[in-house]
């Protein structure tokens, strides 16, 4: 029986306690915060239970010992064969102070009013050697909760041939830099600009007007034409090496006009052909 056990871990406030649900609801066995002494013991109940077939753990900062005594309880279960990985998860300062502000909760390392980035720069440079362990690094700054789901599936759910292939496209401005995780990226900034119509100016991509402007002509056509034509080449190449999602990223200028227009158009293509599609416009709504 093939068992799986992951270590979730990162920074506070990266969104570990999401990813931990997404495990869950995936039928893994999940247990947060656990005590390093305990991760062996751990390990050896997973392996004789077939309750926890799949399993993943959250460690972090709290625990006594961290992050010193993990890499050698790491080396130990490897060197016992008993395999684990660790996702490693991390956010931009400004996001993670913004997370804290939000959930109005202490940083577990906040002591005699230190200010919050003064301890994420310090869980920062304490958790360095883990990352550089870690299997898997995600960085959640431009994440919501169901970004995140996807994410983990992506990863870690077991893929069946009947399991939809599900495509993300993103679109996004480069004035605002390149989004993560994507497995590819186009630049549409060939494309006419709607920025420079004055009717059009502060319109996004949704509106009808603009995805005529950028839709109705010959490039945007033979564009999108090839593009179907590869990703139709590619996509079953990706699901026959098991990937189950595939993340595709569409940029512009400013992320507001072109790179919209033509995931909409092509959202509407993946999905009459049995894709799963999501869209989601990271920088549509900016200022310009």
């Amino acid at each position: 029986m093939n068992r799986r056990m992951v270590i979730v871990t990162g920074l506070s406030g990266s969104g570990k306690s999401a990813a931990l649900k997404a495990f869950e609801d995936m039928g893994y066995y999940c247990v947060d915060n656990l005590p390093l002494a305990l991760v062996p013991a751990f390990a050896g109940f997973a392996d004789a239970s077939d309750e926890a077939v799949r399993s993943a753990i959250g460690i972090d900062v709290r625990g006594a010992g961290f992050p010193e005594k993990l890499p050698v309880i790491l080396d130990a279960l490897h060197e016992a064969g008993r395999p684990v990985e660790m996702l490693f998860l991390e956010a931009a300062d400004q996001v993670i102070v913004r997370r804290f502000s939000e959930t109005r909760r202490p940083h577990p390392l906040a002591r005699d009013a230190m200010p919050l980035l003064d301890c994420i720069e310090k869980e920062r440079k304490a958790l360095d050697d883990i990352r550089r362990l870690s299997d898997k690094i995600v960085d959640t700054s431009d994440y919501t909760v169901h970004d995140l789901r996807q994410t983990i599936e992506r990863y870690y759910s077991e893929t069946g041939a009947d399991r939809p292939f599900a495509v993300t496209i993103i679109t996004f401005g480069y004035k605002y830099g390149l989004p993560f995780e994507l497995d590819l990226m186009f630049d549409l900034r060939f494309l006419p600009n709607p920025y420079f119509v004055p009717e059009l100016k502060m319109l996004t991509g949704e509106h009808a007007e603009v995805r005529r402007y950028v839709l109705d002509r010959p490039e945007t056509e033979e564009f999108l034409a090839r593009l179907m034509a590869f990703l139709e080449y590619l996509l079953p190449k990706y699901r026959g090496e098991g990937k189950s999602f595939l993340s595709i990223g569409l940029g512009c200028t400013g992320g507001r006009h072109r790179s919209v227009s033509v995931a909409i158009a092509l959202a509407e293509r993946l999905r009459e052909r049995g894709y799963d599609v999501n869209v989601k416009h990271r920088d549509a709504r900016n200022s310009r």
